[in-house]
């Protein structure tokens, strides 16, 4: 499904040049579930970047199931990610002046879906995540793990192909973490494919492989 060829990234100053990201060959099948791990600054978020095309490379090559997509302009970039990818963060993202509803519903807007299907896809989401019953709650009246739930039936309900989460239990205790954990797990058992950047050994246990990224190179791989 992935697979980059010496995938680079350097940011630059007027003053300064760093390396985030050094000549990265990452390859993912169809239905894996890959955690990537490193310390602070390895460039793990920024490789989550690019592979959701928030940001493009430097240089190198990025290939989504056979399409070529480092270099897309930022129109483009914007509706090959709506069309294939879900993003789960560590700050959850809900839009405020949203309700739990509005936030789930808002990426089949943005693919411009009837609003009788909108709504049968959003309630199917949150039935799911079992959040239902705060449809029109506004995010600040959730708590953390019920906001991630949310955030997760948003990745979720256009059906992406790809997920990238990027330290989904980051801001929830140790019992909302793990049934966070849980529902990515039962994601993939389906067959969507989910790339997690996480510093947590327990999250990480759930993946297939583990990717170990440090000052931007990947330096080991292990499959589990």
């Amino acid at each position: 499904m992935i697979k980059t060829n010496e995938l680079t990234k350097v940011f630059r100053t007027e003053e300064v040049e760093t390396t985030a990201l050094n000549k990265i060959n990452l390859n993912v099948k169809e239905g894996e579930y890959v955690a990537v791990m490193g310390p602070s600054g390895c460039g793990k978020s920024t490789l989550l970047n690019i592979l959701g095309l928030l940001d493009n490379p430097t240089s190198g090559s990025y290939l989504f199931n056979g399409t070529e997509v480092a270099n897309l302009k930022e129109r483009d970039r914007t509706v090959f990610r709506k069309g294939n990818i879900g993003f789960v963060f560590q700050s959850f993202n809900l839009i405020d002046e949203l309700n739990v509803f509005e936030n789930v519903e808002l990426p089949l807007i943005y693919l411009k879906m009837k609003t009788s299907e909108r709504k049968k896809k959003v309630e199917e989401a949150l039935d799911r995540m079992k959040i239902t019953h705060r449809a029109k709650h506004f995010p600040q009246q959730l708590s953390g793990g019920q906001q991630q739930r949310v955030a997760i039936a948003r990745a979720v309900v256009a059906n992406p192909r790809l997920i990238l989460a990027d330290e989904p239990t980051g801001n929830l205790d140790s019992k909302n973490g793990i049934e966070v954990i849980n529902l990515l797990s039962e994601l993939n058992k389906e067959g969507t494919t989910i790339i997690m950047v996480t510093h947590s050994e327990r999250d990480a246990g759930y993946a297939h492989r583990i990717v170990n990224l440090f000052d931007g190179q990947i330096v080991t791989e292990n499959l589990k």
